[in-house]
């Protein structure tokens, strides 16, 4: 992946429906060589999918629950598992006190918070720590 690659790809985290035609405009690249860019990102698995980003009711609520894995599990296992529990959004292995945060979202506190508990009860979870997100500044 190249200067011009990582251009496209910022055109398209602001805008997953860009046309080519626009991103060629932004990068200097003719619409042919933006798809072709394109293309190979998706086949090489830079990019995994287009998405769109809904802006969540007022009345939604998100967390983020940091997980310790036992030292007799391995983190992926458990990261595998993570993905089967209702709510959870989006994983991410860390480094730090905590192996894993998740990004949990719940119509309510309550829905929230079971899905948590679920966790908790995760073959090879040792101790979560959970903090409920106030606002999201974009």
């Amino acid at each position: 992946m190249d200067k011009t690659d990582e251009q496209i790809l910022q055109v398209l985290r602001q805008d997953s429906r860009a046309a080519f035609v626009e991103i060629a405009a932004k990068v200097g690249l003719s619409e042919a060589a933006v798809r072709r860019r394109v293309s190979n990102l998706v086949r090489e698995g830079t990019i995994k999918r287009f998405t769109i980003d809904v802006d969540e009711p007022q009345t939604a609520t998100s967390a983020i629950t940091y997980v310790s894995v036992s030292p007799s599990a391995p983190t992926a296992d458990v990261s595998k598992k993570l993905r089967s529990v209702k709510g959870v959004e989006t994983i991410y292995e860390t480094t730090g006190a905590f192996d894993i945060a998740a990004i949990i979202k719940g119509a309510s506190i309550s829905e929230v918070n079971k899905s948590v508990e679920e966790i908790r009860r995760l073959e090879g979870v040792l101790k979560t720590e959970t903090t409920i997100i106030l606002r999201t500044i974009r």
